[in-house]
């Protein structure tokens, strides 16, 4: 698939999983609120599906409705919330979460998403601190 930009993108990489280095491939895409793109809404969700795709959100509005969110490059949601590149080596399954740019990302074990097997993951925590 190309993005917006051009360039082709992945939904999921042919690199293994954590990436290397400290941040996502330049090919990696996602499926991200447009609100966060266009600035008007901080990064508050990062999903990490137990399939290997990335989905970013602003934790407010509903993502879902057509023209909500769009696939693009997810290097164009870091270029507005530069601490999501911190969220690179989450592993799948999880979701990160956090009240607003400068506060510490949650990540959690993800909920009511079913997992490659088709089970659903129990709760769990762990915090990483990561701020913008």
């Amino acid at each position: 698939m190309v993005g917006q930009d051009g360039r082709e993108m992945f939904q999921r990489l042919p690199f293994p999983f954590p990436f290397d280095g400290d941040g996502f491939p330049a090919a990696l895409g996602a499926v991200i609120q447009r609100t966060v793109l266009d600035g008007s809404e901080p990064a508050r969700e990062v999903i990490h599906t137990p399939d290997g795709s990335w989905l970013v959100g602003d934790g407010i509005n509903d993502p879902n409705p057509p023209g909500a969110s769009v696939v693009t490059h997810i290097c164009h949601a870091i270029e507005r919330n530069s601490s999501v590149r911190s969220l690179a080596n989450m592993p799948p399954g999880h979701i990160a979460r956090r009240e607003g740019p400068g506060r510490e990302w949650q990540i959690l074990i993800l909920e009511g998403w079913p997992t490659t097997s088709g089970n659903s993951r129990e709760t769990a925590s762990r915090q990483r601190s990561a701020a913008d």
